[in-house]
């Protein structure tokens, strides 16, 4: 969208007035409008005093005393005018002050923004810190899992040399059981044999003892006796019971020495298999701890991960927020400093018109202070009707509420 104001400055005889066609300052235009009535009637003054002082050069018709009687009254109805131009002159400045209150100053006052625009600058550094923090928690938490991840996977190569352990120990259990029963049918066997001697030892001795008994035969000799049977046999008995006794004593203590060494052990195995039960059994408790407590390190990650993209989302919506009242702002500015260049525009041309006034109402007092008339008549038949006509074109672009460009161009 383009806005056009054009300003048209006519001058006629050095006198001056103001058009300006601005669609959004009617009050301006009113001001201006009022100039142009004010230039009229001055213009027409002027005219008047311009034709009367040609016709006292051309020599005119009537006397001087006439024609002193007519500047007389010409120079009253001119006083008249002055007044009503100085009491206009007064409206005018009334006016111009009415319109400068009620516009407001000619600077905005920023300091109202500075406050809401500090509370939001609070908020966002209050967030960035909150990120920050949020950010470190799930790191220190996603550290914390990986901390808990090795501690559970040693844990569970603990637990797997255990369970690899008690299954070897099981198989040394299984190993021992079965020379235990192998050593028991070793004893029985033993005993079996031990048994089998004995009978035999004792059906030997009978043997001996009937073939000894049966015998009757007497021989007389003179050769020196023979040895005693009976004691020989009894010497054998004796010497086959003390081994036979010794075997038996040494497979009794061969078979407790096993037996103990075989019971010591198996209790050895018992105790460490105890213990290897319940270590596996904290190690349960330990792993379902752990599980635990890493489901809720994840739960409580994927909360914090929530709550950041909530928060980042909430900081990016309340940044466009405050882009979007800065790029406001920053458009009222520009709309302001055009109004400021406007009215510092129209004030100049309001300036230049009092300026004008006043140095025409000096030159009229000068004249009541007693200046000659025949220098009013001189000065005013050299004056020549002469109109300049200033054109000045301003433009400006407005794109999404913001002024992109502002000119102006001055056309002669």
């Amino acid at each position: 969208m383009t806005y056009r104001g054009y300003t048209s400055l006519s001058s006629h005889g050095g006198s001056m007035s103001m058009r300006r066609s601005m669609p959004l300052q009617s009050s301006a235009s009113s001001i201006s409008g009022y100039g142009q009535r004010m230039t009229v009637s001055r213009m027409s003054r002027v005219a008047n005093l311009g034709s009367s002082a040609a016709g006292i050069g051309m020599g005119g018709v009537g006397s001087q005393k006439e024609t002193m009687q007519d500047l007389n009254d010409r120079l009253a109805t001119y006083l008249e005018k002055v007044r009503s131009l100085e009491t206009g002159n007064a409206k005018l400045e009334l006016q111009i002050k009415e319109h400068l209150d009620a516009r407001g100053p000619s600077f905005r006052d920023w300091s109202i923004y500075e406050k809401p625009l500090n509370e939001l600058r609070k908020e966002v550094y209050d967030m960035t810190v909150d990120n920050a923090r949020f950010i470190l928690q799930i790191d220190n938490a996603r550290l914390a899992a990986d901390d808990f991840r090795v501690k559970w996977e040693s844990e569970l190569t603990i637990r797997q040399s255990v369970e690899n352990d008690i299954n070897g120990l099981r198989k040394v259990i299984d190993d021992t059981n079965i020379g235990r029963l192998h050593l028991e049918t070793e004893i029985e066997s033993l005993k079996e044999e031990l048994i089998y001697i004995r009978k035999n030892h004792e059906e030997e001795v009978r043997a001996l003892r009937s073939q000894v008994a049966d015998s009757s035969v007497h021989v007389e000799v003179d050769s020196t006796p023979g040895p005693d049977l009976s004691k020989v046999l009894a010497e054998i008995r004796k010497e086959y019971e003390g081994v036979a006794q010794k075997n038996k004593d040494d497979a009794e203590s061969w078979y407790k020495n096993q037996m103990d060494s075989y019971k010591v052990e198996v209790k050895h195995n018992t105790d460490e298999l105890r213990s290897a039960k319940l270590q596996v059994t904290e190690l349960h408790r330990q792993i379902q701890s752990l599980e635990v407590e890493l489901e809720s390190l994840l739960s409580m990650k994927n909360s914090l991960e929530g709550s950041l993209r909530d928060t980042e989302l909430r900081s990016e919506m309340e940044l466009q927020t405050i882009n979007g009242m800065i790029a406001k702002l920053e458009g009222d500015l520009l709309q302001i400093r055009g109004d400021m260049q406007s009215q510092v525009r129209e004030y100049e041309i309001l300036l230049n018109i009092k300026m004008k006034l006043e140095a025409e109402i000096a030159t009229y007092r000068r004249l009541l202070d007693g200046e000659d008339i025949n220098t009013l008549v001189e000065s005013t038949s050299g004056v020549t009707s002469q109109t300049i006509k200033k054109t000045i074109v301003t433009t400006q672009k407005v794109v999404d509420g913001k002024i992109v460009s502002d000119e102006t161009v001055q056309i002669n």
